[in-house]
């Protein structure tokens, strides 16, 4: 006999998604919603982050992998230290990217987009050229 066990169920209908503004480490504009987890904590998260149009982030990159998924819109996907859009991989709805951890990347979208991300907390993002910051860009106002 076979006996099967569910430990948990998580299910998240996305009329239900509790949207808010992206942390401020991300530059103004972006919005975000918690799907699974703490993204504070040391566990698995996963949120959904949507981009205006043309909406930048400058080189980065995180201290553990990341999985990013594009829900909609148009996702273009960059490595190095410096953007250059005109080497990005353009990433359509249902496009999936892994970026190693330490790995130096940067993304703009094209048109209004939606990703998933999923990774290990706690969650950090650190600009390859900290001038890029939106946080130091506010203190220094």
């Amino acid at each position: 006999m076979l006996t099967l066990s569910l430990l948990a169920l998580l299910a998240v209908q996305a009329p239900a998604l509790k949207w808010g503004p992206a942390p401020p480490v991300f530059p103004a504009g972006a919005k975000m919603a918690v799907l699974q987890g703490d993204p504070s904590k040391p566990e698995l998260f996963t949120v959904r982050l949507e981009f205006p149009a043309g909406y930048t982030i400058a080189p980065h990159f995180h201290p553990t992998d990341e999985q990013v998924t594009v829900i909609s819109g148009t996702f273009l996907v960059g490595m190095g230290d410096k953007a250059d859009f005109t080497q990005a991989l353009t990433l359509p709805a249902g496009g999936f990217i892994t970026a190693g951890a330490n790995m130096h990347h940067f993304a703009r979208a094209k048109g209004v987009t939606v990703v998933q991300v999923s990774a290990i907390g706690p969650f950090a993002l650190t600009y390859v050229n900290p001038a890029d910051d939106p946080q130091k860009k506010a203190a220094s106002r």
